[in-house]
């Protein structure tokens, strides 16, 4: 099968849709399919020709909403090479784009909108949601009415949608998303030899970008109120500071009388990103809203089972396989689940590490949910033909 996925942007430091694209898309080459992306970056960026897939980058663009005029007159000149063109993210102009060369359903197209329909932001961003109800009549209202298919990454993402909008017309479909596992043989040397302070420490990892929405405040305060007189412990962030948010968070820090057990490294990636994984005694993610959290499961495909908030869409899963404990959005709530932790016995936290593996290999698979979307790519195709 020959796909193409369009995509705002591949930079690594966009979050999840990129990655998402990046592990499908392998899952896919690997399985013998064609595989291409077009974004709207500028073709001159090193990220573009260090992707692992062919890019078409039809920028630069021109404005925050990434208006790129060479995107849909390329796509309508290419969209018969491709027997599906999978859209991922809303908002910026490549959906809109993708919707006004392919609304005549010549070449079918899906959605997969990442979270981006979550009410959270409605509740959180109340301007900014107002001003997006002016855009969606005629913009990405239609792109998902149109569309073969809107490809949710988990049943809770799927039953949130509607509520971010009275108008609201699609065709959903739950087709899973997850990560690939670690590359064989990465341990916890490359991170440590990075940072020689860390060894022999307890390592609580946050792997994300640092962002209000990620809870990285809750944190800290419940790192100060449940580990701060354990000198054994140290936090690391590592992700890239999305919002100029970090001075911020390391001026609370001095506050709270943490600064000297904080590390932040900006974003890992490849081995490094891996190791630092191997590395850590548990993952953290207290987040206001995650429609999937990608770092999620590669920290469970790792063995290192994660405390994260009920507002990261997978928790059910999570909690059902025992693979990490779940709490509230609220500094009471992270605090419990550092708590928690910390008085588990050692034997319990060994059994919740094969728990992780085992919870990764059944729902966060990426070959799993790659071949669910080539079933429902076909499966919609063939009823189209009826």
């Amino acid at each position: 099968m020959r796909l193409l996925h369009v995509i705002a942007s591949i930079r690594a430091a966009g979050g999840g849709p990129a990655e998402a694209v990046r592990s499908l898309s392998g899952a896919h080459q690997r399985d013998g399919h064609s595989v291409e992306v077009a974004s709207l970056d500028d073709p001159a960026d090193p990220e573009v020709h260090n992707f692992p897939l062919p890019v078409h980058a039809l920028g630069p663009a021109r404005s925050t909403y990434s208006f790129a005029p060479a995107f849909v007159p390329w796509l309508r000149q290419n969209r018969a090479r491709y027997d599906a063109i999978i859209v991922n993210g809303l908002w910026q102009y490549h959906s809109f784009g993708a919707w006004r060369a392919l609304r005549d359903r010549t070449t079918p197209y899906y959605v997969f909108p990442h979270g981006m329909l979550d009410p959270w932001f409605k509740r959180t961003f109340p301007v900014k949601h107002a001003k997006k109800w002016l855009y969606w009549p005629w913009a990405d209202y239609r792109v998902l009415r149109d569309a073969r298919a809107v490809l949710f990454t988990c049943e809770q993402e799927k039953l949130l949608a509607p509520q971010s909008f009275a108008l609201y017309r699609a065709r959903p479909v739950v087709t899973g998303l997850g990560t690939t596992p670690p590359p064989a043989g990465v341990g916890a040397t490359s991170f440590l030899d990075r940072y020689p302070d860390l060894r022999g420490k307890r390592l609580l990892l946050f792997m994300g970008r640092l962002h209000p929405k990620k809870g990285c405040d809750l944190l800290l305060e419940a790192y100060a109120a449940a580990l701060a007189n354990d000198p054994t412990w140290r936090l690391v962030f590592a992700g890239p500071d999305a919002s100029g948010w970090q001075q911020t968070l390391r001026s609370r820090a001095e506050a709270l009388g943490i600064a000297d057990r904080i590390v932040w490294t900006g974003m890992l990636r490849d081995t490094l990103k891996w190791s630092a994984f191997a590395a850590a005694e548990v993952f953290v993610l207290p987040s206001h809203q995650e429609n999937f959290g990608i770092a999620v499961a590669e920290s469970l495909a790792c063995g290192v089972p994660v405390l994260i908030s009920r507002e990261v869409n997978i928790w059910r899963e999570i909690e059902a396989a025992h693979a990490g404990f779940v709490a509230p959005d609220t500094v009471e709530g992270t605090t419990s689940l550092l708590t928690r932790w910390q008085q588990l016995p050692e034997a319990e936290r060994t059994t919740m590490r094969r728990n992780a593996r085992e919870c990764f290999a059944e729902h966060f698979d990426i070959e799993h949910s790659a071949a669910r979307l080539l079933e429902v790519i076909r499966q919609t195709t063939a009823d189209d033909g009826r």
